[in-house]
């Protein structure tokens, strides 16, 4: 482990991104960033660069540990971001936050033997073991990164960072704040001539141009019709990677969607079928608002596919059967569910708790929904 101050590698030290299929969007965002970082599919000499979630995290530091390669570690992304103590156990240094302006200034640091105690948004170990952060680094302005390098790597086009909301279970506003930031259209266009399906990320795609809260579907529609006028483009909006929330899911928003897209389903956020669950977690909407979208959805020919989670804290059987009670709804309306097993993320209110279990007769009325092509999903 190195210590936070002056530290050289020397600037023939090649530098590496450890590639995967799950951590590519993250990789993509950074490559135009650090143009010398070849992909690695395993440890290399020089300097490694790690991004990964919270259910990688276990593999990533076997690997790590058992490494017998001269290398740097250094982590970021959503887990090393929420638990950089664990993170340290492994890493040399972790990259909190956003890294499209740290990550370039550290391996700048590291190269030259500049002093990396200046480099913002940096945790590491001192010689005593101490954790030590270097001070918080502003967010940063979407325009000014591109998405992604299309000689090393494409993603989906990121067209907004951060979230409003606080729900507990959640990263995004804890990662990105609350403050909601936009790429503008001129950059999206950008990104998009290198594609003929255009498909974006966003923590609520209906939510561009606004405050995340408040609607603005003048700056939506805006992007779509000027995404639409492109030649020969098929665009998939309010689709995974990204999705929407039910209380913007509106006339406006739908007709908007089969004005200008390819797609005929949409990703919804719903997050439990129980009123109690939704208000303890801070989810900011209701069960009514959910059924509402989705009766919006199907009158307008447009499926939607609803994401619902299990195993909460404090989760009773009954929140339980009121989950399952709209899952059953939400099928017989001709949606389709993806269910999911709630997975406690560091930096969270739901960090350290310990899920509920869900109940056999849960499971196996899930497991009939499954084999009937209803749910889809891992709940336990």
């Amino acid at each position: 482990m190195s210590e936070i101050g002056i530290y050289s590698t020397g600037d023939n030290m090649n530098t590496y991104f450890r590639w995967n299929k799950k951590n590519s969007y993250s990789l993509a965002a950074l490559a135009p960033l650090v143009p010398e970082a070849s992909l690695a599919k395993q440890p290399q000499d020089g300097i490694m660069l790690y991004s990964f979630v919270t259910k990688q995290a276990g593999s990533v530091f076997e690997e790590v540990n058992r490494s017998t390669t001269d290398s740097i570690f250094i982590a970021g992304g959503p887990h090393p971001s929420g638990a950089p103590r664990e993170t340290l156990e492994y890493f040399d240094y972790v990259v909190i936050g956003e890294g499209e302006e740290t990550l370039p200034c550290l391996i700048r640091a590291l190269k030259t033997g500049g002093d990396i105690g200046h480099v913002k948004g940096i945790a590491s170990k001192d010689s005593s073991g101490r954790i030590v952060q270097t001070g918080k680094r502003e967010h940063v302005d979407l325009n000014n990164y591109p998405c992604f390098d299309p000689k090393v790597l494409l993603s989906p086009i990121e067209i907004s960072r951060g979230c409003p909301w606080s729900c507990k279970y959640c990263q995004t506003p804890r990662l990105f704040g609350r403050k909601v930031r936009h790429r503008s259209v001129d950059s999206i266009v950008k990104c998009a001539k290198h594609y003929s399906d255009l498909r974006f990320t966003s923590s609520n795609a209906f939510a561009y141009g606004g405050d995340g809260v408040h609607p603005r579907f003048d700056k939506v529609e805006k992007l779509l019709s000027t995404l639409h006028k492109m030649e020969g483009k098929k665009i998939y909006f309010g689709t995974f990677p990204s999705e929407v929330r039910p209380e913007f899911i509106t006339d406006e928003a739908l007709e908007m969607i089969e004005r200008y897209c390819t797609n005929k389903t949409l990703s919804l956020g719903a997050q439990s079928g129980s009123e109690r669950m939704l208000k303890e977690m801070w989810r900011g909407h209701t069960v009514d608002d959910v059924i509402v979208a989705v009766e919006r959805c199907t009158s307008h020919g447009i499926t939607p596919n609803v994401d619902l989670i299990f195993g909460y804290p404090d989760e009773t059987e009954q929140d339980q059967q009121d989950s399952l009670k709209l899952i059953k709804w939400i099928s017989g309306k001709g949606g389709s569910v993806r269910a999911h097993y709630l997975t406690p993320l560091p930096d969270t209110p739901y960090a350290d708790v310990i899920p509920s279990k869900i109940s056999d007769a849960i499971k196996r009325t899930l497991g009939r929904m499954a084999l009937d092509g209803n749910v889809t999903g891992v709940w336990e």
